[in-house]
């Protein structure tokens, strides 16, 4: 056998073994956690893993299929909805858009420059339920190594970024804006750049490359807004619960006729229309659910309220 073959044969099988092991380790730590309940997180985590690995797979056999039919660009569309599908029966974690009229923004401006809050990797779930067609996501250019995900990414046209060198994403920038305008395929991008964590409705710094982008194409910017969701999932507390999500999308914001003079005030525009839209989503009965806030005055702590064990702690009645 050729030396490629083979690895391929090691990687297949030390994929399956892990898959495996995965899986034995999920069920166990799930058939435990009504005795040590701390174990619910860990468990959940390992079944999002897998279902994002398995779709993953999927997308890779779904990108090299579409390349052969030329339609690759609807690559990611389809593996996020496959991801977002799976998730709902695996974690029990949902997206919903509030209201449902608004989803029409992200098709209707195509192409177009989608920019949304980042709060932790569940935002991935994010992307999977609101991902239009003829979308691709940016990403930092280390995912390209990952097995699977990375092979997935790069066969769907994701535009990797190289955060370390400012030329190599000038030029990723440049290439996504010729693609834009050439095949009129929208571009998804995180502007605060990494997870932000946050307790509660807060954004973090805006990075510029999205609006350049936007600027460079002339091409709308469409804001997502997604509701703070520390009350569903919270690592330091090792809380993951189950739940639907609010989601806003805002109307495009135009930028026929800016210049690169422009970019500051339109990045300024933009984030503050976002963070309004996250503090109003976060006084909503759904967004404070999920945020960990008093519904009903009682304290959500990630899934339901209906007095259930959540992340190992009880709904607590609300002191006088």
């Amino acid at each position: 056998t050729s030396p490629l073959l083979h690895k391929m044969h090691i990687l297949l099988l030390d994929t399956l073994y892990t898959l495996l092991t995965s899986l034995s380790l999920t069920l166990l730590l799930f058939a435990l956690s009504p005795l040590f309940p701390t174990l619910f997180f860990p468990a959940r985590c390992l079944t999002a893993n897998a279902s994002l690995i398995h779709c993953a797979i999927y997308g890779v056999l779904i990108s090299l299929t579409l390349r052969l039919l030329s339609s690759h660009r609807l690559a990611q569309h389809l593996t996020a909805r496959a991801f977002a599908f799976t998730m709902r029966y695996t974690t029990g974690v949902t997206f919903h858009i509030e209201p449902p009229t608004s989803e029409k923004y992200l098709s209707d401006s195509r192409p177009c420059v989608i920019v949304g809050n980042h709060q932790s990797s569940l935002d991935v779930l994010l992307l999977a339920r609101i991902f239009p067609p003829y979308c691709s996501v940016t990403a930092k250019s280390s995912l390209k190594k990952v097995p699977f995900l990375g092979w997935f990414m790069a066969l769907s046209g994701t535009v990797f970024i190289d955060r370390r060198n400012s030329q190599s994403a000038r030029q990723a920038f440049s290439g996504a804006a010729a693609e834009m305008l050439t095949h009129r395929q929208s571009v998804f991008i995180f502007p605060e750049g990494t997870r932000s964590y946050a307790r509660g409705p807060e954004l973090g710094s805006f990075k510029k490359g999205a609006f350049h982008l936007a600027v460079q194409a002339q091409v709308d910017v469409v804001p997502v807004v997604c509701a703070n969701y520390w009350g569903l999932l919270a690592a330091r507390e090792w809380r993951f619960g189950s739940g639907c999500i609010p989601v806003r999308v805002l109307e495009p914001v135009s930028t026929k006729g800016l210049g690169v003079e422009d970019v500051d005030a339109l990045c300024t525009r933009v984030r503050e229309k976002m963070l309004d839209a996250l503090r109003e989503i976060g006084e909503t009965e759904a967004g404070r659910r999920v945020g960990g806030k008093e519904v009903d005055g009682r304290r959500v702590g990630g899934m339901e309220v209906d007095g259930r064990r959540v992340g190992g702690k009880e709904l607590e009645r609300k002191k006088a």
